[in-house]
């Protein structure tokens, strides 16, 4: 247990030369890590679609394809995007040529396997359908494959020994598990010489984007870390994880956490801040691994230490929140009738509608779903299909939520009701559970962002100025 398994993400990869010595070459001995690398930022969206705004990339327009110009443009402009990406990473012209012939490689190879497909599916026989997983699977290796051939070429250009670790199952025969690709890939490396880089894609048998989508580099990560024995798994982001989103309360109002658990890490990936994807933080649990979360411009900085310990003291951590959508069915037959919660959660599960929390009393269930509209007009449809006489209606809301290891004797609820009260706002909803994590408050959503700034003056920037006082 001598080495750690470090995480970097698709922005902090964009800036990847910038952190060849302060992070990737660092110290005298350089060695005794192995880095998952995601794809160059923007580069996952070329090719499937946009994380955020849902513009087609590659993927979206092979799916929907009459004609095959749509997904070759596509695919032209990955090709540029990878190339002007290393462009910017490698300096000396022969490495930016092989990297460029990599690009070439593996893009007309996907172009070739995807050309080939769509001839297959013009017989009845076969349908494009079924193929659509392996498809996505496929398009997304593409990308981390690229960017870890270029730290490779980049770090080997520095002097280091650096190789290339590819679990893309690019050309691979065979239908492995993740575990036996994994390991396979791994024999014969040794970190304490060489400076492995992996792809956060791993191929196998499993499929991991039919469960995890875009999180898989994660999985990858955590998964890694488990099964060669890592002292320490590391995930560096652009940012420290903070109390609140600096650039909403303000770069000197935050507090790093510089400590906290997994069950916190677990509220906040519920709220879609995730700190680590919560089926790889289970990985790291049970495998008693501890994960650290740093800021990849800041290597000397320890950042947060993520594990099992509880607090030493009852404390508000981090204040966060989402835009959600409030999924309402009022029946008067409702009144101790058992089964409408789960023919609901079944309508939710088929239109695969996320949820985030849930409330009910004796005629009305209320869930917290983070979805679109466009989703729940479709839920609400096989909802009033399934009870004619209910209510049903969805409203567009807003969750703000205070978190911690251990928020017993804080009274969070009543005084994050005050608080928002006293900036001049009101509460729709708030709950707390038992086990005292984290306190959630309903809002309407032009009031989220105030209100965050309002709970985290509250606890946070209020318990710093006790201390001063003191």
């Amino acid at each position: 247990m001598s080495h750690t398994v470090e995480k970097i993400g698709g922005t902090s990869m964009s800036r990847v030369h910038e952190l060849r010595d302060t992070l990737l070459l660092r110290d005298d001995d350089p060695y005794g890590r192995i880095y998952v690398v995601s794809a160059f930022g923007g580069i996952t969206n070329l090719l499937l679609e946009h994380k955020k705004t849902g513009a087609p990339g590659v993927y979206a327009q092979f799916a929907d394809a009459d004609t095959g110009h749509g997904w070759h443009d596509a695919l032209a402009r990955v090709s540029e995007a990878m190339v002007e990406a290393h462009t910017k990473v490698l300096d000396h012209p022969a490495d930016i040529l092989q990297a460029t012939e990599f690009v070439r490689d593996r893009i007309e190879g996907a172009r070739n396997c995807l050309i080939d497909l769509q001839r297959l599916c013009a017989y009845g026989h076969f349908r494009l359908s079924e193929h659509m997983l392996q498809i996505r699977e496929l398009l997304s290796g593409l990308g981390e494959a690229h960017s870890a051939f270029v730290t490779v070429l980049m770090l080997q250009r520095a002097g280091a020994q650096a190789r290339l670790v590819d679990l893309s199952g690019w050309r691979d025969e065979g239908d492995v598990s993740l575990d036996e690709r994994i390991l396979s890939a791994m024999q014969g490396v040794d970190p304490a010489s060489e400076i492995p880089i992996v792809t956060g894609y791993a191929q196998c048998a499993e499929g991991l984007m039919r469960e995890f989508d875009r999180g898989y580099s994660e999985v990858t990560f955590s998964k890694l870390a488990a099964l060669t024995g890592a002292r320490e798994a590391i995930i560096h982001k652009e940012f420290h994880l903070s109390s609140a989103d600096p650039n909403l309360v303000g770069q000197d109002a935050v507090r790093k956490l510089g400590r906290t658990n997994y069950d916190v890490a677990d509220q906040l990936s519920n709220l879609g801040m995730e700190a680590i994807h919560p089926k790889a933080a289970k990985t790291l649990r049970q495998a008693q691994v501890p994960l650290r979360v740093t800021n990849a411009f800041e290597p000397e900085d320890p950042g947060t230490l993520i594990d099992d310990c509880p607090a030493t003291q009852a404390a508000v951590e981090i204040v966060t929140g989402l835009d959600i959508v409030a999924l309402e069915v009022f029946e008067q037959d409702m009144v101790g009738v058992k089964g409408y919660d789960a023919a609901i959660l079944d309508v939710l599960t088929r239109h695969d509608v996320r949820i985030v929390s849930k409330v009910s009393n004796a005629n009305t269930i209320t869930h917290y779903v983070d979805a679109s509209l466009k989703k729940m007009r479709r839920v609400e449809k096989d909802l009033n299909a399934l009870y004619p006489s209910a209510e049903v209606c969805s409203r567009t809301l807003a969750m703000a939520s205070v978190v911690g290891r251990d928020l017993r004797g804080l009274s969070v609820l009543t005084r994050g009701l005050q608080a928002i009260a006293d900036a001049e706002m009101e509460s729709i909803g708030a709950s707390q559970g038992p086990r005292n994590v984290d306190v959630m408050f309903i809002l309407e959503r032009d009031d989220l962002q105030p209100t965050i700034k309002a709970l985290h003056g509250a606890f946070i920037e209020a318990k710093d100025t006790v201390k001063l006082a003191a």
